[in-house]
């Protein structure tokens, strides 16, 4: 058999408005030290705003999704229009305010929020097919938003986590460096920066995570 594909859904570059760097490459990075492949993703959209990430203020800009994903995947990024569940065996989603604004309107309108349509088709088709789908600090998130069920991890107990079983997902407190896992609905998320985490539990919990889904694909 070829080597295994896992398909990245990034959400532009930037903690505050994109997906959080430092989760995004350590994500890659768990994966290919796994010895699978990766092929990033983006939806082709405008973000929903930009923000500098020195002063935390909003900037009069208009940016797209995908040319600031384009920065963390070293421009090997395609639109998430593109994706397709049969070529891919896993998806993940690493975390960032960019999941909350651009992937979904979590950050802009709670539980009551909508998701991206190319999010939601990947997430189901992925689902559907029996695949394991991976998810890191808010992004788990979008798994209660396009399935409406399975058991995931927020951190602590938080606003999200509450949110999340308004959607319908079971929610678990768990650590920096773990990893919560569902084998029935095969999704695998880890809290990253929703906890005071440091980049190295950052890793450690991405590697978790991505060793999780290696075992089930195998």
């Amino acid at each position: 058999m070829g080597q295994k594909r896992i398909a990245v859904v990034l959400a532009g570059a930037g903690k505050m408005d994109g997906s959080e760097i430092q989760e995004a490459v350590l994500l890659l990075t768990a994966i290919d030290e796994a010895g699978l492949a990766y092929q990033c993703f983006a939806p082709d959209v405008e973000q929903h705003h930009v923000v500098d990430h020195l002063s935390g203020e909003e900037m009069p800009e208009r940016r797209s999704v995908m040319r600031e994903s384009a920065r963390i995947a070293r421009g090997e990024v395609q639109p998430l229009s593109a994706f397709r569940a049969e070529d891919f065996d896993a998806l993940a989603f690493p975390g960032g305010f960019g999941v909350a604004k651009n992937l979904c309107t979590y950050a802009l309108a709670g539980a009551d929020c909508t998701i991206n349509e190319e999010v939601r088709a990947a997430i189901v088709a992925m689902h559907a097919a029996g695949k394991p789908i991976g998810a890191m600090c808010i992004a788990p998130i979008l798994l209660a938003l396009a399935l409406g069920k399975g058991r995931i991890t927020l951190g602590g107990e938080c606003d999200a986590a509450a949110d999340a079983r308004k959607l319908g997902a079971e929610t678990v407190v768990a650590g920096k460096r773990e990893a919560v896992i569902d084998p029935q609905n095969k999704l695998f998320t880890t809290p990253c920066y929703m906890l005071d985490s440091s980049p190295a539990e950052v890793a450690a919990g991405a590697r978790e995570m991505v060793g999780a889904m290696v075992k089930a694909l195998a």
